[in-house]
């Protein structure tokens, strides 16, 4: 029997390949500037980056999670799709990658200064971020309870009852 192949770019690409096709268009500086991996920083050669990424599954991940979301620029997935590790995520059939994101140093240290500006706020407002939607995500009590390890539902947030019952 045939099995179905996820949809995923990552699918039958070498680790070789991945890390030139990046270095091809970007450069060992954006990559840097991009992943924070030394490999990238301290005499990058292609011999060095692929023995370090070999042996450091997170950072490997780091890498792929890059050429998923900014070079092919496919769309984010789900929270239990994050979950899971790049090569093992799928996107929706008929999703094609798109053209690489053109990055540069200075638009990366802005995007990292916004995002590093956005969680000090999310942390003084001690909120979760909206990112543009037009309300606060619900969660349900499993999710609740799946963070905390519990095992019992979430107590009731109606103020007049604090035991939850």
């Amino acid at each position: 029997m045939i099995e179905l192949q996820q949809n995923n770019p990552l699918h039958g690409l070498g680790l070789e390949a991945m890390v030139t096709e990046l270095v091809d268009f970007y450069d060992w500086k954006i990559l840097y500037a991009a992943l924070r991996l030394e490999c990238f920083n301290t005499n990058p050669t292609m011999e060095a980056c692929l023995k370090f990424l070999k042996k450091t599954e997170w950072a490997r991940e780091r890498v792929e999670s890059f050429y998923l979301y900014r070079f092919k620029r496919m769309p984010k997935g789900s929270a239990a799709q994050f979950e899971l590790k790049p090569r093992e995520r799928g996107f929706a059939d008929g999703i094609v990658p798109r053209k690489p994101q053109e990055l540069t140093v200075e638009l990366i240290a802005e995007m990292r200064a916004k995002a590093t500006a956005d969680y000090e706020a999310m942390k003084k407002n001690n909120t979760r971020p909206n990112y543009g939607k037009d309300k606060p995500r619900a969660q349900d009590s499993y999710a609740q309870n799946k963070r905390s390890g519990s095992k019992r539902p979430a107590p009731s947030q109606d103020p007049s009852n604090p035991w939850g019952k």
